[in-house]
């Protein structure tokens, strides 16, 4: 391989795509050690625990190396690809060790600016769950490193440097760096500090990582150490009856965002059947409309404007609880979610200023939410700052539900199936088009009386349309 100077090699670090998110996975490599790459173009999609972003590489030159295979975790700032560029590109162009498996580049692929706000450390990759070190002298990242060079097994390492001295006082370090240390299984007692006052910085911790621990004495043979127990064992897994999903990304962010949300904010559910005839034949109206000609127009968009006048109407439901400072936070802005059922799992992005939208607008808003989610381009700040959510559970044929708040917000309506049903209509029984809506707000900051009537007031409008006009 011909040798490149430094210089001559740029190197891509992770960035943080998702506004102080701490890692993401590489899902799928665009390019390959030899390829050529230009300023913008894309070349590896990743997914962090908000949405799935494609990265462009911010220079033109020969890609050198690629750091990591694809389905690993790497934090943000970690250097994930080499590329040649200037005089060096030319020299990289030679054939080059692969770092992953071989596959097709994928044709036709249009680059998509993301932010490159990185932080400036050097990290290591951590190690993968459920991994087993081949030897007691070989740590999680030694042999990582192997695998990632190519090799077997790594040989007994040289004992490290001396660690810092244990003084009983608890390490200093800041809450950022001591999360990485428990993410990395690092003790903060045996890292030497660098920085100022003693304090341990995010380099010590991934220096303690990168140092090989010294080689443990082996037992003697005349003593033969009973098997260490293997609690991952699959002893019950029966591989043509069981599959099982690892849980992580997006999927693993919305349990744990559930879970909270479920146990911290005291849910009240209320619900009401309405007569939503009217509102269907709104809907057809303005499919034919041509202020609305190419705009998506379904009973979405008016139960979506139904709820943002009721919103106006009863403003206090439009806010959020301060734990910290014990405070209701009333939003004078409505920033309305649409959850959203994804390949990746459910994502909740919202409409920004929702309230200041017209019906046309609120339209367009809603189609290119809805386009973007199925195409899994949906970004990471377009998921974060909603207020309050629609979860449309009647595409699925169900009738309703007990929806959990997204976190951070106060309310969340849920939309059965809208179904002809026998109906009392002026005093006879008539077929009429009928919905369940289904109204969760947190109980701490919105009382029985408050929900109730945001909900009587979604119904309201969704059963005489013209009160979008008597009412806005």
């Amino acid at each position: 391989m011909t040798t490149m100077t430094d210089s001559s090699v740029r190197e891509f670090k992770m960035p943080d795509v998702g506004e102080g998110l701490t890692e993401a996975e590489i899902l799928k490599w665009y390019v390959q050690p030899g390829d050529t790459v230009t300023d913008g173009q894309v070349v590896c999609e990743v997914e962090t625990a908000k949405a799935a972003v494609e990265l462009p590489i911010p220079y033109d030159g020969v890609v050198r190396e690629l750091h990591f295979p694809e389905g690993t975790t790497v934090d943000v700032g970690t250097s994930i690809i080499a590329v040649a560029v200037g005089d060096g590109a030319a020299a990289a162009a030679e054939p080059v060790q692969e770092a992953v498996a071989e596959e097709p580049k994928p044709e036709g692929r249009q680059p998509v600016l993301v932010g490159y706000g990185v932080s400036t450390s050097s990290t290591k990759r951590r190690p993968r769950k459920g991994a087993e070190a081949p030897a007691a002298a070989q740590t999680p990242s030694a042999a990582i490193q192997a695998e990632l060079n190519g090799h077997g097994p790594a040989a007994p390492a040289a004992p490290a440097a001396p660690a810092a001295p244990v003084t009983g006082d608890r390490p200093l370090a800041k809450p950022p760096v001591r999360k990485l240390a428990k993410d990395l299984g690092v003790d903060l007692a045996t890292v030497v500090p660098s920085g100022p006052d003693g304090i341990i910085t995010r380099e010590d911790v991934h220096a303690a990582v990168a140092a090989p621990e010294p080689a443990q004495t082996a037992a003697p043979r005349s003593e033969p150490a009973a098997p260490a127990p293997s609690p991952s064992a699959p002893t019950s897994y029966d591989t043509a009856r069981e599959t099982r999903i690892p849980v992580k990304g997006v999927r693993k962010a919305t349990a744990a965002a559930m879970v909270g949300s479920a146990f911290t904010a005291p849910h009240v559910t209320e619900f009401v059947t309405v007569d939503v005839t009217r509102t269907m034949k709104l809907v057809e109206e303005l499919k034919q409309d041509k202020e609305y000609t190419g705009l998506r127009v379904n009973p979405l968009l008016l139960i979506a404007k139904a709820l943002l006048v009721a919103i106006k109407r009863n403003p206090d439901i439009n806010a959020s609880w301060d734990e910290a400072a014990q405070e209701i936070v009333v939003k004078h802005y409505v920033n309305l979610g649409i959850a959203a059922a994804t390949p990746r799992g459910l994502i909740v992005p919202n409409i920004k200023d929702a309230h200041a939208q017209t019906l046309p607008q609120l339209a367009g808003s809603l189609g290119e939410l809805v386009s973007t989610a199925r195409e899994g381009k949906t970004s990471p700040a377009a998921m974060q700052g909603g207020t309050v959510t629609i979860t449309n559970v009647g595409v699925f044929g169900v009738d309703t539900g007990t929806p959990i708040l997204n976190p951070g917000e106060s309310a969340i309506l849920a939309v059965g199936a809208i179904k002809l049903q026998p109906w009392v209509h002026k005093g006879k029984v008539k077929p009429r088009q009928v919905t369940t809506l289904a109204l969760s707000f947190d109980h701490r900051l919105v009382d029985g009386e408050l929900g109730s009537k945001v909900l009587a007031d979604v119904a309201a409008v969704l059963e005489q349309p013209k009160r979008l006009i008597s009412w806005a």
